[in-house]
């Protein structure tokens, strides 16, 4: 039994915007930091809200 597959299209109700954008970029950030450790590669990830702010992620660069 899996999760049923949802229309894309823009959430209407601000607050519940806002709440599925914080969701969701907390998993991108996760997802980010956990393909940096498990494959020993650099990302970087850049993420503007619909008010401009920025948000981003880098993984700390390893020398050899």
């Amino acid at each position: 039994m899996g999760r049923g597959k949802i229309e894309i299209k823009r959430i209407e109700n601000s607050s519940n915007r806002q709440v599925t954008f914080a969701k969701r970029r907390a998993g991108l950030v996760k997802k980010a930091r956990e393909i940096g450790v498990l494959c020993d590669a650099e990302v970087g990830v850049v993420i503007f809200s619909s008010a401009g702010k920025l948000y981003d992620f880098w993984t700390p660069k390893t020398t050899c």
